[in-house]
């Protein structure tokens, strides 16, 4: 019940949040054939860019010499940090807009538990981010074949479709943690928009500065870095784990406190 009415719910926002950066990143690999036909043009250009510019968006190890490194620096920047900010949203205000809306008093009236509350809602959350991260990649695939790049590496490209899925279940598993701690939602939201957003600057600073490169071990963003992810054809399994721990953390971290919160009705 919960499941199939938090999964209508958020029909309306996951269409919109999809075309939106499914129609950016479709547009940007649109363009890179213009990009390719003037490559000694761009690495021109690109000497004179500041070396942190470079480093910060991985221009320095993945170049425009390809489709799949052009989006990686041009395409993937708007689905991992904006799909981070909608995941972020979307799970924020799962549980706590209940006692913010007042319907808490009507779910808890029919016969779930509140275990079974939680669960729901956070495999609502997790189903909408699947769809939501599978229609990008085929608008992504699409867009790479406009790029004229017939021949792209597969694995590759899983991979770097699947990161982002498992960045936003991070942040949104963050999101749900902390929505049932609070009672209003637009603060829970805030906060987790400021946890994203810290996040992303924490990750800038951490590939820009030798001295702060320790940084990253506290920022999601640098879990999936697309420049790794390409040239090694792989997700580092320390991150991975890493990830999955702040999932199943934050998911039982909620239960718990949900089933001993005093819900105000």
């Amino acid at each position: 019940m919960v499941f199939k009415r938090e999964w209508k719910r958020a029909q309306k926002a996951l269409w919109i949040w999809t075309l939106a950066l499914g129609g950016m990143t479709f547009l940007i690999m649109s363009v890179y054939p213009q990009f390719a036909e003037n490559k000694e043009q761009l690495q021109e250009l690109m000497k004179l860019y500041p070396e942190a510019m470079l480093k910060a968006f991985n221009i320095d190890q993945l170049g425009f010499d390809s489709a799949l490194g052009f989006y990686a620096i041009e395409g993937y920047l708007f689905v991992t940090l904006f799909g981070s900010i909608y995941a972020a949203m979307l799970a924020g205000g799962m549980l706590v807009k209940e006692e913010s809306d007042r319907t808490i008093e009507f779910l808890l009236s029919k016969p779930i538990s509140r275990v079974q509350v939680v669960v729901q809602k956070a495999a609502a959350v997790a189903l909408v981010l699947v769809v939501f991260n599978t229609v990008l990649s085929v608008i992504n695939y699409l867009g790479f074949q406009v790029a004229g790049d017939d021949h792209i590496d597969m694995v590759t490209f899983t991979l770097i479709s699947l990161a982002p899925l498992l960045l936003h279940l991070t942040f949104a598993a963050l999101a749900f943690g902390l929505s049932a701690f609070f009672r209003k939602q637009r603060l829970v939201t805030s906060i987790s928009l400021a946890i994203v957003l810290f996040s992303y600057f924490v990750s800038i600073v951490a590939s820009i500065s030798d001295k702060l490169s320790k940084l990253k071990w506290i920022t999601p963003f640098e879990y999936v870095n697309s420049a790794y992810i390409i040239e090694q054809a792989s997700i580092k399994p320390v991150y991975l784990i890493i990830m999955i721990m702040i999932m199943v953390i934050s998911v039982t971290a909620a239960i718990m406190k949900y089933m001993k919160k005093d819900l105000v009705i």
